[in-house]
């Protein structure tokens, strides 16, 4: 069942033209990953989805309700049940933990207790590892100390789909492999629909079902891991220029997953 339809978008930003007439069709369930070049327009895209900016030209349908039709979307409590990870986390610095977790509940969820919001930031805390960092605040933590933060935001209101933006950008390799175990523990979890938009290589194998190449603004090319490794596309081929290539890539990616066990499992971070 597709969720999220997007059609024949385009968008500009003066004379920069970034969305050129876009199609893309993300299945119910799955973790779709975007992959491209940094600039290409990935975010602008993830941005369309989730209805922070409109297109010049095109659409984008979730559960069937155009995202475009703002009135009809807002009473919509299908279409709207959307979380977005942003790149730089985007937490409230005057907060805590705790109260930046709770934020949306107090906010939109009038009908939950205190102790109801409270158990569910709790248990949102305890999903990505953040249990006893509740009272800290967002500059007391690391990079990937705020991505688990953030995560748990979501986490608590149970959105039906998770737009995902370049999750691992400037964590380091262990770090970022955590991240992409949340990913996946997330998806489990809420049994979300994940969009993932990034340039990691490694990530989109790890968390990816189905993998789309994102290039001169529109998608290229969509395809199961396997099948998009193996593909003859030249601006994917380009793309994977300085990485190996089909099962040599994969084989690659377990022996490093392989490696990193040890330190993933006493690693806090």
């Amino acid at each position: 069942m597709i969720i999220v339809k997007v059609k024949d978008l385009w968008k500009r930003y003066g004379s920069l033209e970034v969305l050129k007439g876009l199609n893309l069709d993300i299945n119910e369930g799955e973790t779709l990953v975007i992959l491209g070049r940094s600039g290409v327009g990935k975010s602008v895209l993830l941005k369309q989805i989730i209805g922070l900016e409109q297109p010049d030209k095109g659409y984008v349908e979730v559960n069937g309700q155009r995202v475009d039709d703002v009135l009809q979307y807002q009473l919509n409590p299908n279409a709207k049940r959307m979380g977005m990870l942003f790149q730089g986390s985007a937490l409230f610095d005057s907060m805590d933990v705790s109260e930046n977790t709770a934020y949306y509940l107090h906010e939109h969820e009038h009908h939950l207790s205190e102790k109801e919001i409270q158990d569910r930031v709790d248990h949102a805390l305890e999903l990505v590892g953040l249990q006893d960092t509740q009272h800290k605040m967002p500059s007391d933590l690391s990079g990937g100390m705020r991505k688990r933060a953030a995560l748990a935001r979501l986490i608590v209101y149970r959105p039906e789909i998770v737009l995902y933006d370049e999750p691992t950008t400037g964590l380091d390799p262990i770090t970022a492999m955590q991240i992409n175990d949340l990913i996946n523990k997330t998806k489990s979890e809420l049994k979300a629909t994940s969009v993932v938009v990034t340039h990691d290589i490694q990530s989109a194998l790890h968390v990816g079902d189905r993998l789309a190449f994102h290039d001169e603004g529109i998608i290229q090319l969509v395809a199961p891991k396997d099948e998009f490794l193996r593909t003859d596309n030249k601006g994917v081929k380009a793309f994977f220029a300085n990485a190996f290539l089909s099962e040599k890539t994969l084989e690659g990616y377990k022996k490093k997953r392989s490696s990193l066990e040890p330190c993933l499992a006493n690693s806090k971070v």
